[in-house]
């Protein structure tokens, strides 16, 4: 019941993130992947380091009562939710934090204990003083590398320098199988519409199996599931496509207020009559300091952050977070799903009725997102605005 709770918290966190990355995203006429998963394990490790008005600030953003309720939350997700299951055949799943950590300092010994058994981060000693750009260079290398190449350059040139104390690391990668693959034969070109009104032609897939759908008031919504392991984990992407071409602001609206996903998505399967969704491909990066102001977190970034749960000395006082800098990428085919997320934080000094056959065309902009069903984690949200852009 915790977990569940909690989760449902988490959720919250995950659509109004999404609502205002989705909203930036939307001036540039860009599609959108990002994981709310890997910030909010960022941000809760943030937490655990920081004291006072900081952190009174930081935990009712990220959903938890207390510190206690959000690292039990962090350690539940690392150890159930994020295990690897490719051994017994469900998704690959690759979960890590680190901090790096400037030979200055030294973080305290409760810090350092939450990080490494509840975080599951290593804590490396580096020289920023001198050696800056190295350090960036293997801050990179460590995410490229845990995200099967999917995600380089995390740091870009001069986000880290002699002033830099300390980086805070995530990295998530998935790779899952559709339960039931696309029959790439079938796979054909059709119109697209966009949200100016124009549209272009994109590879669409399709099939005449019954599928996992459920239509609501402006909106429906597709589950496909991704095939599972013994440990019980499902693992699924869900499309909520909305009804109008130019619905998708609406929709974000809709959803960031919504609390609780379960009762919008499907149960079971229906027949369906046209299917069709997109392939697509989506990179997106973005710095999160002014979204996550937007969502509460002032102090943080500003010169009243108190991070002095951190380190083990009088400069835990004068710490402060200058940027946070996401990059995710996904890509959705005929297979299945391989997507890949990296965060770093730079701290600075029912019964059965008839129902007729339901049409899925996703042949508008859709949001989406990845899932684990019996926890109802969110592990990636975006939208597609053209599957054409990658």
């Amino acid at each position: 019941m915790f977990l569940r709770k909690s989760i449902a918290k988490q959720t919250g966190f995950a659509l109004r993130l999404a609502n205002h990355v989705g909203a930036a995203a939307a001036i540039d006429g860009r599609n959108l992947v990002f994981s709310p998963l890997s910030l909010h394990s960022m941000l809760s490790l943030i937490a655990a380091g920081s004291k006072g008005p900081t952190r009174d600030e930081i935990l009712p953003v990220l959903g938890s009562a207390n510190l206690g309720e959000l690292s039990s939350l962090a350690s539940r997700i690392v150890s159930v939710v994020l295990s690897d299951a490719s051994a017994s055949g469900g998704p690959r799943i690759v979960f890590s934090n680190g901090v790096w950590v400037d030979r200055s300092v030294s973080l305290k010994p409760s810090f350092k204990q939450i990080a490494s058994e509840t975080y599951k981060a290593e804590a490396k000693t580096v020289d920023f003083q001198s050696n800056a750009d190295q350090v960036a260079k293997e801050v990179n290398a460590w995410v490229e590398n845990l995200t099967s190449g999917l995600i380089k350059g995390l740091l870009p040139s001069g986000s880290v320098d002699h002033e830099t104390r300390l980086v805070f690391g995530n990295a998530l990668y998935f790779k899952g199988l559709w339960d039931k693959k696309f029959d790439a034969t079938g796979t054909t070109n059709s119109e697209f519409h966009l949200l100016d009104g124009s549209s272009v032609q994109v590879p669409f897939m399709t099939s005449e199996d019954k599928q996992l759908l459920s239509a609501h008031d402006g909106f429906k919504v597709l589950g496909l599931p991704y095939k599972k392991g013994v440990d019980g984990r499902q693992f699924s992407m869900y499309l909520f496509l909305p009804d109008a071409q130019d619905g998708l602001w609406s929709l974000l609206e809709k959803l960031k207020d919504l609390g609780s996903l379960d009762r919008y998505l499907p149960a079971r399967k229906v027949a369906v009559g046209e299917f069709k969704i997109p392939k697509f491909k989506v990179s997106f990066g973005f710095e999160a300091s002014e979204v996550l102001k937007a969502l509460g977190l002032e102090l943080l970034f500003s010169e009243n952050c108190d991070l002095s749960e951190m380190v083990d000395s009088p400069t835990g006082q004068n710490l402060y977070v200058p940027s946070v800098i996401h990059k995710s990428f996904i890509e959705v085919n005929e297979e299945g799903t391989e997507a890949a997320a990296a965060s770093v934080v730079v701290v600075l000094g029912s019964a059965r009725v008839y129902q007729p056959p339901l049409d899925f065309v996703a042949d508008h902009s859709f949001l989406f997102l990845i899932r684990e069903d019996r926890t109802g984690v969110i592990l990636f949200v975006g939208h597609v605005i053209n599957p054409l852009l990658v």
